[in-house]
């Protein structure tokens, strides 16, 4: 498992592979994926979870299904392919693990494969999980914000949580409520990105567009109610719900080919398409329902960051935080 890499500074390869790349060849590049959505409402050409609607403001239709895979796959290459860094494999195998906002159902259904004596169940406010799935792994319609209904004798050993920023407006009452339902020795971790670019070397001066776009982003889910970037306050929240061994490892995650690192390389590949998937959906809604822009406005100012994003003189990343932690026994 590649340790976090927070404290190095990325080497920038000189070459300009990217320049081979524009924003419809890297759209195109996005693998499709099966939809079972039976409830959905449409806005701005993108469609949304019907069930309490407007909770959420990211979409639920194909197009985010597949960015969803895509980045559950960046997940997976900045841990070297492992879904978790919660320390698991110290202590017996969990027996019941949640999953808060599946998505797609993707992490719940490896993680179903890889724990098969455990019982898997995923939540979230839309039906887009698969038809079939394992039996140990179950999906459920429901809302993390809400009183979970879960008795007090099916309480799990294991709570995760990834990209929920933006989805959630009381994350101490969230960690409160995961922190009522874990064993005594379980574990929750949360998965989290920035939604606002860095660079070592000053040349994220050179993305105006992308650095506005974060604080937009900011400003508009603030309003919202439901904060967008609150990784960095994670463990801070966490800890103050009685937790404790909480571990907050950080991943600088490159946006594009520029780094020298062959395994950098090919996650700043990766990560090039989720970024210029995720501009749209991130935007759509909080720029139009919030901050009041017209559908053409917002539209326009999407493609322009998209654009800006194809930059590869730009040597950019995102923040990826992995925190974990454990109730005490």
């Amino acid at each position: 498992m590649p340790p976090p890499n927070f404290h190095e500074q990325i080497q920038v390869d000189t070459s300009d592979e990217d320049s081979l790349y524009d924003v419809d060849s890297v759209a195109d590049s996005s693998l499709s994926f099966a939809s079972t959505v039976r409830d959905y409402y449409y806005e701005n050409g993108r469609r949304y979870h019907a069930y309490r609607y407007g909770q959420y403001p990211i979409p639920n239709d194909e197009e985010e299904q597949d960015r969803l895979n895509i980045t559950h796959h960046l997940f997976k290459l900045l841990t070297g392919g492992d879904l978790y860094r919660t320390p698991l494999a110290q202590q017996s195998a969990p027996r019941r693990i949640l999953d808060i906002g599946t998505g797609t159902g993707a992490w719940a259904l490896e993680m179903a494969e890889e724990f098969p004596e455990a019982e898997i169940v995923g939540t979230d406010l839309s039906p887009i999980q698969p038809s079939f799935s394992p039996p140990n792994c179950t999906f459920i319609i429901d809302d993390a914000e809400s009183d979970w209904a879960f008795p007090k004798d099916e309480s799990f050993d294991y709570i995760h949580a990834r990209s929920m920023g933006g989805g959630i407006a009381d994350w101490e009452r969230l960690f409160r409520q995961a922190y009522n339902h874990l064993k005594p020795g379980g574990w929750i971790e949360c998965q989290e990105f920035e939604a606002e670019i860095h660079s070592d070397d000053g040349t994220e001066e050179m993305a105006p567009m992308l650095l506005d776009l974060g604080r937009k982003l900011d400003e508009a889910s603030r309003k919202f109610g439901k904060r967008m970037s609150i990784a960095s306050s994670l463990s801070g929240w966490i800890e103050g719900t009685g937790f404790t061994n909480v571990t907050e490892d950080i991943y600088k995650c490159p946006v594009g080919s520029w780094p020298k690192s062959p395994r950098l390389k090919e996650i700043g590949r990766v990560s090039k398409v989720a970024v210029i998937e995720a501009i749209e959906p991130y935007s759509l809604a909080l720029l139009t329902r919030v901050l009041g822009w017209t559908y053409e406005r917002a539209q326009d100012y999407v493609n322009k960051c998209r654009r800006e994003a194809l930059n590869s003189s730009c040597h950019i990343y995102v923040l990826y935080y992995f925190v974990y932690a454990q109730r005490p026994l």
